[in-house]
């Protein structure tokens, strides 16, 4: 036996047990990123006031939009935090049902979706990649780099499960 075909035959459990589990990583990444963040979202942290009352609402009344961010507002924390359980959700029982993957595949693009709304946000309002808050404080762009974690999570889950939606595609 020489030694590319020992490197090969300990390299197939490997790639066996990553193509079979391996999905766990980002799903778990991005379930961790939304779910702890469902505390500030959900009992009105000032963090969360901050940002969505004190930096995006008044952006977006510039724009014409008052109250799109303020509490009952279409992208109020409480919507954005929900969608974001929603996501979780999908994504946890997707992963652990292999019957369901395609619970999988809906919570990513779910995720994606939530989560392009976040960068950009960042990106292109007075929020900033470094979220610097009412006392002063800074984030250091912590959030910011969150984000873009859950961005390339979700991305990774639908080009795994990419036989899934392909399949939906080219059935209509």
């Amino acid at each position: 036996m020489t030694v590319a075909t020992l490197s090969l035959s300990n390299e197939r459990p490997v790639m066996n047990f990553l193509r079979r589990h391996g999905h766990w990583v980002p799903t778990l990444y991005i379930a961790f990123v939304f779910i702890q963040s469902l505390f500030f979202k959900f009992t009105g942290s000032p963090e969360t006031v901050y940002i969505f009352q004190g930096k995006l609402d008044p952006w977006a009344a510039t724009l014409g939009f008052p109250g799109v961010f303020a509490p009952g507002g279409i992208f109020s924390a409480r919507v954005v935090g929900s969608a974001e359980l929603v996501a979780s959700l999908l994504l946890l029982g997707g992963a652990a049902m292999a019957s369901r993957r395609a619970l999988q595949v809906l919570g990513a693009a779910l995720g994606l979706g939530v989560i392009s709304g976040a960068i950009f946000f960042h990106l292109f309002t007075p929020l900033g990649v470094a979220v610097v808050n009412a006392d002063g404080s800074s984030d250091g762009g912590e959030l910011f780099a969150l984000a873009c974690g859950v961005w390339v999570a979700c991305l990774l889950l639908l080009v795994l499960r990419r036989d899934i939606w392909l399949k939906w595609l080219t059935r209509r």
